[in-house]
């Protein structure tokens, strides 16, 4: 075998290596997670019968999302800089930026005139996605985060109304401090916050 020859077996040992590894990505504790590559219609129906009942219907029409956290709850949330309209992602959006000490963060709040179930089973679903079923203040929701690669931001999605998903991102603006888990806790966190506010209004 000649030095080309053993050079080019090397390589391609280690691009199999590699598409072998692909599948997967190291969690917080070293935990692979599988990346979802094509969920069956009987695991998304699933998923969306573990969503609870909506008590009652919490409109966002009208709400001023940059207002959506009165100061007690900025400040529990660590919110440094005056919130600020951001262009619209999918419907208005606001942006608190937590950026008064490492880890600077930020959080996104959006009404998307969209039911939850649309993350679940409709258009809005994403095999690259990893969306878990949860409830925030008797509220269904989601979590929706992509699982490969460094954690950048998780989102909670609450279905506050018919056709109105309450939706409250989190973003790690410093890189390599927030884990997956740190990040979506503190989506869930802001999205109860926000609900908060939307059944004192209602």
């Amino acid at each position: 075998m000649t030095a080309a020859s053993t050079v080019r077996n090397r390589i391609a040992g280690g691009v199999l290596a590699t598409a072998a590894l692909a599948g997967c990505s190291a969690g917080t504790e070293g935990t692979p997670y599988p990346v979802e590559t094509a969920a069956t219609a009987a695991s998304q129906s699933a998923k969306a019968a573990q969503l609870p009942q909506r008590p009652a219907d919490l409109s966002l029409q009208g709400v001023e999302l940059c207002e959506i956290f009165p100061q007690v709850q900025l400040d529990a949330l660590k919110i440094t800089s005056v919130p600020r309209q951001a262009p619209e992602q999918d419907g208005p959006t606001c942006v608190f930026d937590a950026d008064g000490a490492e880890p600077v963060h930020a959080y996104h709040v959006r009404a998307v005139p969209a039911d939850l179930e649309q993350w679940i089973t409709g258009t809005r679903k994403k095999n690259s996605m990893t969306t878990e079923p949860k409830t925030i203040g008797g509220y269904p929701a989601l979590t929706n985060y992509r699982a490969a690669g460094d954690p950048a931001d998780c989102e909670t999605l609450v279905g506050v109304a018919k056709g109105q998903t309450l939706a409250v991102q989190t973003f790690a603006i410093t890189r390599g401090k927030l884990t997956q888990p740190q990040l979506c806790d503190m989506s869930a966190h802001a999205a109860d916050l926000a609900l908060q506010t939307l059944k004192a209004r209602n």
